[in-house]
């Protein structure tokens, strides 16, 4: 793909984003995260240099000026700054800022190491934010079927099955919305292209197999725009993200959970969990499912359980009982 769509980049922040997505082979999703931090950064420091009118909202400001005499004059300073800015005036936790610190870093390292086009990289010293540890959040198993059972509506079997897959494959959004007809074969083998581009086989189970042969029925095939696509949209074209994302909200607040912090990624985290908890599924089997280039990404779901019999252990009535001194 062409990263020549950011028309609003400058070519030093164009040809970096080409460079991730070309060379590196990063994911289109992560590219356009990239970019969004880079732009949230020049954006700040044209207004905090005063290169701008004062009244122009920062979410606003045309960075198509920014050069690499700019990029050069950068401090340390002012990416503390940015930081504060970030934390104060956009509310940003600890694991956002620390992304928009990754993309700098990655951006300056790649002028100053890859291009040679800078001397001087101002993030060479700079610290990341600490993260609290925080386990996954995950629906339970009554709410997944809760959730499976409140699926309706004129594309009621589409819904259904990527539900299914959420629950039962333990797919990334953009795994499932890349899917393509071809990617199943005859022994009901799905394959998936994960981050970076690796793919794993996933075997459809039988829930998998009865939602998906009952979404093919009815799955348009005349005016599509993409034939290979398995999942279609109401506009006949491959369904996106962003449909997937509003479709799994709408029926989390139909049962009851909207606004509380669940979303699609938190239904991988649904599947994950209960295979590990319910299922029986060991550690090393688990990452291979879900696609994990380490092992410690995965170890999160058996924190899951260690909390949950702290919890337990704590819930007896007797786990305030003190000795009574004579």
């Amino acid at each position: 793909m062409s990263y020549a769509v950011y028309k609003e980049a400058p070519p030093v922040i164009r040809d970096f984003l080409n460079y991730i997505g070309n060379i590196k082979g990063r994911s289109d999703n992560t590219v356009d995260e990239y970019y969004r931090d880079l732009r949230t950064f020049f954006r700040f420091l044209i207004k905090d240099r005063g290169l701008i009118k004062e009244d122009i909202e920062i979410d606003k400001i045309d960075i198509s000026s920014v050069n690499l005499e700019m990029v050069k004059s950068v401090t340390f300073s002012e990416i503390i700054l940015f930081l504060n800015y970030c934390k104060d005036e956009r509310d940003n936790n600890a694991a956002t800022r620390s992304r928009k610190i990754s993309s700098l870093r990655d951006f300056f390292n790649y002028l100053t190491v890859k291009t040679h086009q800078l001397t001087f990289d101002p993030t060479e010293e700079l610290e990341t934010p600490k993260k609290g540890k925080r386990l996954p959040k995950y629906l339970t198993l009554e709410d997944s079927l809760r959730l499976l059972e409140a699926v309706d509506g004129e594309f009621k079997e589409r819904d259904y099955c990527i539900l299914v897959f959420f629950l039962n494959c333990g797919l990334r959004r953009s795994e499932l919305v890349g899917i393509n007809l071809s990617d199943i074969n005859s022994e009901n083998m799905l394959t998936v292209r994960g981050k970076g581009n690796k793919e794993r086989t996933l075997y459809l189970n039988k829930a998998c197999i009865d939602a998906l042969n009952e979404y093919l029925k009815v799955r348009p095939v005349n005016g599509i725009s993409d034939k290979k696509a398995l999942f279609i949209s109401r506009k006949n074209c491959r369904i996106t993200g962003k449909g997937v994302y509003h479709m799994v909200n709408h029926y989390l607040e139909k049962i009851g959970l909207g606004n509380q912090g669940y979303s699609p990624h938190k239904l991988r985290h649904t599947a994950a969990t209960l295979m590990y908890q319910k299922g029986g599924v060991d550690i090393r089997t688990l990452q291979a499912i879900l696609g994990h280039s380490s092992l410690g990404t995965t170890q999160i779901y058996t924190h899951i359980a260690d909390e949950q019999i702290a919890n337990a252990l704590n819930s007896n009535p007797l786990s305030d009982l003190k000795e009574k001194k004579e």
